[in-house]
């Protein structure tokens, strides 16, 4: 499936970004960091991944027609963290785009449709003497011929440039987001959060834990209340909880 690029690129600051569109490619993170833009953002999609990747190293499935996006940029540090307002912003777009309020975030950054996984986010740093670079993966399915069980998309609101409108939303969130920060993203996280109160548990460390969800704080970490009082906070951990995904 072609790319629009017209429809892409439209209301955005050109002159601070760069496009790469892509048929096929083995990564767009990857290719996020085998090159190097002069503008300040770089953005590079492509149809179809080949060696797609999610957190902690799993695969990403990432047929043709599905989106596969990476930004990268110079990380200046920011007020919030960036995968957390990334999760805010890709929701927000995916509501506007598709007419969609339904779709939740499961920390730290898993998108939810209709109690199924329509998306991820893989943030990933490239560290070098005089900067950081910052790439930002994001991975929709919008269709797939093939899923696991707790996998869904959104092919019953395919239209005409759906994915370009899509992903055209969603970087001119980003471009303001650079730009401007993301004024009380923990309350619009909360908003959008789907385990809100929930008693959920969360594996870390070869560990299950269980408790209830409190929220996350200013690191954007996880918060859990045990059966003991115990609050105690989580910076990485597989979140479940009954109900999700549906099977």
């Amino acid at each position: 499936m072609q790319f629009n690029e017209e429809i892409i690129l439209k209301g955005l600051n050109l002159a601070n970004l760069e496009l790469k569109t892509h048929q096929l490619i083995d990564s767009t993170n990857d290719e996020c960091k085998r090159i190097s833009s002069n503008k300040d953002i770089l953005v590079v999609t492509a149809d179809r991944q080949t060696k797609g990747k999610g957190r902690k190293g799993k695969k990403w499935y990432s047929p043709e027609g599905n989106i596969s996006l990476s930004i990268a940029f110079v990380d200046i540090g920011f007020d919030m963290p960036i995968s957390i307002a990334t999760g805010i912003l890709v929701r927000d777009a995916l509501a506007e785009v598709c007419n969609l309020g339904s779709i939740k975030i499961k920390w730290p950054n898993d998108l939810v449709y209709e109690k199924k996984k329509i998306g991820g986010i893989l943030v990933e740093k490239e560290v070098f003497a005089d900067y950081t670079k910052a790439i930002v993966g994001i991975g929709i399915n919008l269709e797939l011929d093939k899923k696991e069980s707790w996998w869904g998309d959104l092919k019953d609101l395919n239209g005409k440039n759906l994915r370009d409108k899509i992903i055209n939303r969603i970087l001119i969130k980003f471009e303001i987001l650079l730009k401007n920060g993301l004024d009380d993203w923990k309350r619009l996280w909360q908003k959008s959060c789907i385990h809100n109160d929930a008693i959920i548990s969360v594996a870390r460390n070869n560990e299950t834990i269980k408790g209830k969800y409190l929220g996350i704080n200013d690191a954007g970490e996880l918060l859990l209340e045990k059966e003991t009082g115990n609050i105690i906070s989580f910076s990485s951990g597989e979140v479940s909880m009954k109900g999700i995904y549906n099977k």
